[in-house]
């Protein structure tokens, strides 16, 4: 099987939520293949690993640098794409950083509702705003990527209030690629399935290596629980020349569990 490799060569990539998990991997594969990559998150210490991801990035030999962010802050925000500037200036925005709160609909507190919201909408929906801007400001066009999620979709029982969540980063996508092609900036986004990550905390390695075939979320036709390289190639992809004629579309990495 073939393999794509892009290349980003000088150009500035910003992850948020880039400590641990998909966003951890996604900056890993935008610095290998060459990128400045600017790593956003409330905490730098990941929760997956042992050493940093802006760390681990330069001591593979690749460029990066940690800016504690949080994305439901517009300040905060401004301030990141404000330090992009010194390495030229975002050309990659990916929006990946997340929230998970469980809960019924009938018990949810309100503000757990609203916390989430903050952080999976708003922080979309501000990341892409600022960037946009700045990119039209600098006159240099680039790329907004914002992690959606299966739940874009598909309602599960026990998180209506994340389900509304991940609806929205589809519209703010589709909604922002419609306003943004007048100005050369591609907008998309990803739609991670059930992915092996500390993302929900609690899950065990047995509880990874089974998520494929637990029935509470019906099993998933290939077979195995996604990974998070799985997802950042397909970042890596929708950021790259390969995807020039591509925005405003959810591309769904979940081994086909949304197919049935």
């Amino acid at each position: 099987m073939g393999t794509l490799q892009p290349k980003f060569d000088g150009e500035t990539v910003v992850v948020t939520g880039g400590t641990s998990g998909i966003g951890r991997e996604t900056a890993f594969q935008f610095g290998a293949a060459g990128a400045t990559v600017l790593v956003a998150d409330i905490e730098e210490d990941p929760k997956d690993a042992e050493v940093p991801t802006a760390e681990a990035i330069e001591a593979a030999g690749g460029t990066a640098t940690f800016v504690e962010t949080d994305v439901s802050e517009r300040e905060e925000v401004r301030d990141l794409v404000e330090a992009a500037r010194e390495f030229g200036g975002v050309d990659v925005m990916v929006n990946n950083a997340g929230l998970y709160i469980g809960g019924s609909v009938r018990e949810l507190d309100p503000e757990d509702f609203l916390a989430i919201q903050r952080v999976n909408a708003l922080g979309v929906f501000l990341g892409t705003q600022v960037a946009a801007n700045d990119m039209i400001a600098r006159e240099d066009p680039g790329v907004v990527l914002n992690t959606a999620s299966i739940s874009s979709d598909v309602a599960q029982k026990g998180q209506v209030q994340y389900d509304a969540s991940k609806g929205a980063v589809r519209m703010i996508t589709r909604g922002s690629a419609l306003e943004l092609a007048e100005h050369g900036i591609r907008v998309n986004a990803v739609a991670p399935g059930h992915i092996a990550t500390e993302f929900v905390e609690g899950w065990t390695e047995e509880a990874k290596q089974t998520i494929a075939d637990d029935e509470m979320i019906k099993p998933v036709p290939l077979g195995r629980a996604g990974l998070p390289e799985d997802v950042a190639g397909a970042f890596l992809y929708l950021a790259s020349e390969e995807a020039s004629y591509v925005t405003g579309e959810l591309v769904t990495v979940d081994g086909g569990w949304s197919v049935f």
